[in-house]
């Protein structure tokens, strides 16, 4: 990056810090955030103080138009804040026009190699630029896109991979820590030296370790806002816990200012474990909360599939509501009275709780179905009072 005084001046004068100490609009953080350049996709701030944002990538292919926006309605429901998209080729960069019209999310358009791709995303009205101007063609290529992107107001994400480093940083340094945060340092200089600022920074690994020193390494040279993952996280629990164990670090340090989790998954369950991160660190607060005993052998109703059902049918709910779903009646009426609303189930019934009074008695199948209706009622009531 520069070093000009000058330069570090002028970069940093963009540098929003709410309230005298970095906080989210949903509370303070666990530790001090650390302040960054706002920068604006779409309705979405990212960095500035503003909310750690949670985003994904589709699965879909870009070129189908339908099932592309499809996939992104079901992401906004799961509560992405934005979305970005492979662009392959012409026809990909053909389908965003489509895409962005039709989309409740702000589009991120990942770009690799080919300049004139992200031109006829920029054309399309695409939010956000995910690219590396080392691997787009050379200065007058990256020059052209720039202007582009500024003219339009639209940031740019550059972002480094543990994978695809330059062959004379691999050569020099390895694949360490170090050598990514030199990689975006000189393509982040790339757009400094054409006064563009717009910009968010990506530093991600496979190896935790190696992720989680390089974005701290970043965070202390760097006055741009951090989008935190660890890449190729692999499939279930094993990407989720590694996801975590990186994502979660940071943000304890004050240090991350939008997130993906990249599992091998649907992209919702991507968006879920991001929310949970944020949840379980105070970042974000927890709208619908649904509180469930772990099951024993004194469970005597399905309840694993009487909890799926409810987060399936209330997944779209954003009312403060906290539900229980109880497996027996050991401690089940407890929690359910704890509860805004709840069941404690037992063979093959189960006794409904609203606000702390038992309300009536149900069969099993009939328990999941009474639930969401009196939740709903709950929301509703909620939304009327102001709550």
């Amino acid at each position: 990056m520069s070093s000009e005084a000058d330069g570090k001046k002028d970069v940093r004068a963009g540098l929003q810090v709410r309230g005298g100490g970095p906080v989210s609009a949903q509370g303070p953080s666990p530790r001090p955030r650390r302040p960054t350049r706002p920068v604006k996709v779409g309705p979405v701030v990212i960095g500035g103080g503003a909310p750690v944002s949670v985003q994904t990538m589709t699965k879909t292919d870009t070129r189908d138009v339908q099932a592309t926006i499809d996939e992104i309605r079901r992401l906004h429901i799961a509560g992405a804040d934005l979305v970005r998209l492979a662009v392959p080729d012409r026809e990909a960069a053909k389908a965003l026009r489509a895409i962005v019209r039709q989309s409740p999310l702000p589009i991120v358009a990942d770009i690799h190699f080919h300049y004139q791709l992200a031109l006829m995303a920029l054309e399309a009205g695409v939010q956000k630029l995910r690219l590396n101007p080392g691997n787009i063609g050379g200065p007058e290529r990256v020059r052209a896109v720039v202007r582009e992107a500024k003219a339009r107001g639209v940031p740019i994400r550059i972002g480094v991979n543990a994978g695809s480093l330059e062959k004379d940083l691999l050569s020099a340094h390895g694949r360490v820590p170090e050598a990514l945060v030199e990689s975006a340092e000189r393509h982040v200089k790339i757009l400094e030296d054409m006064d563009f600022h717009d910009i968010v920074v990506s530093l991600k690994a496979s190896d935790v370790p190696t992720m989680v020193r390089a974005y701290e390494l970043m965070a202390e040279r760097s006055p741009y806002p951090l989008h935190l993952g660890v890449t190729e996280a692999g499939p279930g629990l094993a990407g989720t816990v590694k996801s975590v164990a990186g994502i979660a670090h940071l943000l304890l340090e004050g240090i991350g200012d939008t997130i993906r989790v990249s599992l091998t998954e649907e992209s919702a369950e991507e968006v879920q474990v991001g929310l949970e991160i944020l949840y379980a660190l105070g970042l974000r607060t927890k709208t619908l909360e649904i509180v469930a005993c772990p099951s024993c052998g004194r469970c005597e109703i399905d309840l694993f599939a009487a909890v799926r059902e409810a987060e399936r049918q209330l997944q779209d709910l954003k009312a403060p509501v906290k539900v229980a779903i109880m497996g027996c009646v050991v401690n089940g009426p407890g929690e359910a009275r704890e509860a805004d609303v709840g069941v404690a189930g037992g063979n093959g019934y189960a006794v409904l709780f609203k606000k702390g009074r038992m309300e009536r008695r149900v069969t099993e199948a009939e328990m999941i179905p009474a639930l969401v209706a009196e939740v709903r009622q709950i929301a509703e009531e909620k939304a009327r009072a102001g709550a």
